[in-house]
């Protein structure tokens, strides 16, 4: 069966991806490197996607990675998270790991911009 056209990744779509990408493991690297252990990467569910799950100090960090051109874009950046979708995302994952579901968990965002640091917003929202 062909591909829907509407499918069909253009290039623009794919460098897209690769930047997404390459976002999550710099941030995959920044929090190493603050001694976070990554439980899992890109964890895709019918409801949507958590780009990264981590764990430290006994907590279960869900964390979404926003890449912006500059980083005066994290206001909006941070408008465009979607709570709802990552919460149940992360419902998903609780009920894929029940041995950690009795553990805290919170909700991270990481922003990164060329020639910036990642800012790093621990505890960014609230499942409820």
């Amino acid at each position: 069966m062909q591909r829907s056209r509407s499918k069909t990744p253009d290039s623009a779509r794919r460098a897209a991806e690769r930047r997404g990408h390459r976002a999550e493991r710099l941030a995959e690297i920044y929090l190493l490197a603050k001694f976070y252990r990554i439980r899992d990467r890109r964890f895709k569910t019918p409801v949507g996607e958590i780009d990264l799950v981590v764990e430290k100090a006994g907590a279960i960090v869900f964390v979404e990675v926003k890449a912006r051109m500059r980083g005066t874009e994290e206001a909006a950046a941070m408008a465009g998270v979607n709570r709802s979708r990552i919460t149940r995302a992360a419902q998903y994952w609780l009920a894929r790991n029940p041995s950690l579901s009795n553990r805290d968990m919170r909700f991270d965002v990481i922003f990164l911009a060329p020639g910036r640091w990642p800012r790093h917003l621990i505890n960014a929202f609230s499942a409820a």
